[in-house]
């Protein structure tokens, strides 16, 4: 299955923060068709290692199953549902917008944000983002038993409705192409990595709860101990009206590589990337002939952040295929980006010998 194949059938299974159960069985079965043995800890990291030359550095690749959303907060005696938003669930992205209230595969129920009527709507709220707090979602219930008759409880997860839709020029849009994207590119890379005639310790962690504390991997890093870690994500692009002057990085443009990232509101972390693995991937985009971006920005990080502070300290470096519309429904991807991200990746893993410095002194 291609990269672009398996993106969307991923795009298509819910997986909250923390409930990333059907996921996680569905990557499984990717790794079975590989033929790699994987385990899944206590958090619920799925990961799995392919052996290779043990005088090399060990390399991590992450990306995060869990998608961002909700959880049932109370459930109004008339059926309606309020919700706690569980992670960075953009308001202004949310009325009328469908939702999936996952209660059991097979049995989930679809909802839609509330949207008051237009010809009842004041002047003053015509341009007013409601609050998440003030939503509530219309499954159509019309008492708070029937709400639970049908499964629904307190802290029962909510997803965006999961969809997939082709636009123009072949490209990709719908609900968690963050990060189901990089999971898929990530196995595109396993493939071709299981099959490479030297390659050094690679580990596979797709992990959980990325969306919800950027933490969730850490349990994989500090059983696996890798000396690099690479995350694999989205990286902001820049090439719609609205985001013009945040950076260069187009759709279609090939895999971008992260030179800084920052967010200061509450976390006060980010990456600045170590500089051998930054010209790795230089070095090796130029001889595959792939253009790579390069993204400087704020307001957004991985798990890198905190898997750089691990033990005595992991190389890191972020590397993503550019995405417009973060955390909304509709994200927008290029599936020719994802399939090129794979090859730059294996790649460059590769080329990590025993010979490969990670003293930053020694770095070009």
């Amino acid at each position: 299955m291609d990269v672009a194949a398996l993106t969307a059938e991923l795009m298509l299974i819910p997986g909250l923060c923390g409930h990333e159960g059907r996921v996680r069985a569905r990557i499984r079965r990717e790794l079975d068709t590989i033929g790699l043995a994987h385990a899944t800890d206590v958090l619920g990291n799925l990961t799995a290692t392919l052996p290779g030359d043990p005088g090399a550095p060990s390399v991590m690749l992450i990306a995060h199953m869990d998608q961002l959303g909700f959880m049932v907060r109370r459930i109004e005696t008339d059926g309606f549902l309020r919700l706690e938003r569980v992670g960075g669930v953009p308001e202004r992205a949310l009325a009328a917008q469908p939702m999936l209230i996952c209660v059991g595969e097979g049995r989930d129920v679809t909802g839609i944000i509330a949207n008051k009527a237009h010809h009842a709507t004041t002047p003053e709220e015509k341009y007013r983002v409601v609050p998440y707090p003030e939503i509530y979602l219309d499954a159509g219930f019309r008492s708070a038993g029937e709400a639970g008759e049908a499964g629904v409880r307190i802290g029962t997860p909510v997803v965006y409705a999961p969809a997939v839709r082709r636009l123009a020029n072949g490209l990709l849009a719908g609900t968690s192409v963050d990060d189901r994207a990089g999971c898929a590119v990530m196995l595109a890379a396993a493939r071709a990595l299981a099959e490479a005639e030297r390659r050094p310790t690679v580990h596979l962690v797709f992990s959980v709860q990325e969306e919800f504390n950027l933490r969730g991997a850490l349990p994989a890093v500090h059983a696996l101990k890798p000396a690099i870690a690479i995350q694999i994500d989205l990286v902001l692009a820049t090439d719609t009206p609205d985001m013009s002057a945040r950076g260069d990085v187009r759709l279609g443009g090939g895999p971008a590589m992260g030179l800084y990232s920052f967010h200061g509101r509450g976390t006060l972390n980010g990456l600045i990337p170590h500089p051998a693995l930054t010209g790795l991937f230089e070095r090796t985009a130029a001889s595959l002939g792939l253009p790579l971006q390069r993204s400087v920005h704020i307001g957004a990080l991985t798990e890198t952040s905190y898997v750089q502070i691990a033990g005595a300290g992991v190389a890191c470096l972020d590397v993503g295929f550019p995405m417009r519309a973060s955390h909304s429904a509709n994200e927008v991807a290029d599936p020719a980006d994802l399939e090129a991200l794979a090859r730059l990746i294996a790649a460059a893993v590769r080329d990590v010998g025993p010979g490969f410095s990670l003293d930053p002194d020694d770095a070009p």
